[in-house]
């Protein structure tokens, strides 16, 4: 690029000194003015244009190819670019169409999710009482036999209380005497 604009402004120079007498001598009727003058300037303009084109061909063909190849890469991924976006953006609107279904189809999912999760805890929470009304009938039913043997200790206590009572009542010294004497003889009785 730089060396193709140093050639342009090189080209613009030399027109610009080779027009520069012409434009010094405006005042004066000069012989360019003339029919050969014309041809003249017509030859020299020829001149000059083939000129600039050779060097433009030349010189400015390969930067003018490179540029032009560079231009139709850049337009080609602009083009991929643009069919990309639009292949997401057919997407994007895609999506958006299916929204509002996807959106109902996830509310329905979360209410059967919730009430499948509402009957698991309504099952763990039956499940549950009756392990705790299991735990409380045996706690019961111990605490029943409990108060049973409690109850037949009491009894027994009771019995032997008033059976000892009894015998106080009834028993005297001639009876003890009595029950004494047959308590050793039944130890003779034995040893023998």
């Amino acid at each position: 690029m730089m060396r193709f604009l140093r050639a342009f402004g090189s080209l613009i120079t030399l027109v610009l000194l080779a027009a520069l007498p012409v434009l010094a001598q405006e005042g004066e009727a000069s012989p360019a003015d003339s029919p050969i003058g014309w041809i003249f300037r017509w030859l020299n303009f020829a001149i000059v244009f083939g000129a600039i084109s050779y060097l433009a061909w030349k010189k400015g063909g390969p930067y003018f190819r490179a540029q032009a190849e560079e231009i139709s890469r850049k337009i080609a991924e602009g083009a991929r670019a643009r069919e990309a976006a639009e292949r997401q953006r057919k997407e994007a609107q895609a999506k958006l169409a299916n929204i509002e279904s996807e959106i109902a189809t996830m509310r329905a999912e979360a209410k059967r999710d919730a009430e499948a999760e509402a009957q698991r805890l309504r099952a763990l929470a039956r499940e549950e009482a009756q392990k705790i009304e299991r735990a409380a009938q045996a706690e019961i039913a111990a605490a029943e036999r409990a108060a049973r043997m409690e109850l037949k200790t009491l009894a027994a206590r009771m019995a032997v209380e008033r059976a000892e009572a009894l015998l106080r009542k009834e028993l005297t010294p001639k009876s003890e005497a009595a029950l004494f004497q047959a308590f050793v003889q039944e130890l003779e009785r034995s040893v023998n």
